[in-house]
């Protein structure tokens, strides 16, 4: 697999993940490569624009809190760059809760122990559900967070669908 873009791609993903990446990847079947990047690029229009990574190879990892009473629910949400989450409708639904937002910035940090702009579906914290816009698994690879706002991972979008708690959903995003 290449990475797309002009990065400097390298399957020693090591250095440049967070540590509970670091951990998922142990485990992980498939191939990922990592790159770094300027930390202050990290937002997905900056670093597309950058190093030349098309907007549609470039995917989102958002963690959405619902809440139902005193009970809330996370999800790490993956959609394309091109794309807005549903997270009114389609993932409030899912998660069961009356209402669901982005989770603050701080509780996303403290959950996930990876940074923020940088977060990424691979090794949130289990039993949270990782919910996959249909429309990424179309892409033939995507680029998305490390861990770690210094750098991004390349692997085979398909390979997503893999993680525990996938749930591939048709029109999560729009």
């Amino acid at each position: 697999m290449n990475g797309p873009g002009t990065l400097d791609w390298t399957a020693d993903v090591g250095q440049l993940v967070a540590q509970p990446v670091a951990d998922a990847l142990a485990t992980w079947s498939g191939e990922v490569l990592a790159a770094p990047i300027d930390p202050g690029l990290a937002d997905t229009a900056a670093f597309c624009d950058k190093y030349g990574v098309a907007l549609e190879d470039s995917a989102n990892c958002v963690v959405i809190a619902g809440r139902r009473g005193e009970v809330t629910r996370y999800a790490a949400c993956v959609v394309l760059a091109t794309t807005r989450l549903d997270v009114n409708n389609v993932v409030r639904r899912r998660l069961d809760a009356r209402r669901a937002s982005f989770a603050p910035m701080e509780d996303a940090v403290a959950l996930t122990a990876m940074e923020y702009g940088g977060i990424t579906p691979i090794g949130v914290p289990e039993p949270w559900p990782v919910l996959i816009d249909a429309a990424v698994l179309q892409r033939d690879v995507v680029v998305v967070g490390s861990g770690l706002r210094r750098s991004k991972i390349a692997l085979a979008a398909a390979a997503l669908a893999t993680l525990p708690g996938a749930e591939v959903i048709e029109g999560l995003a729009g």
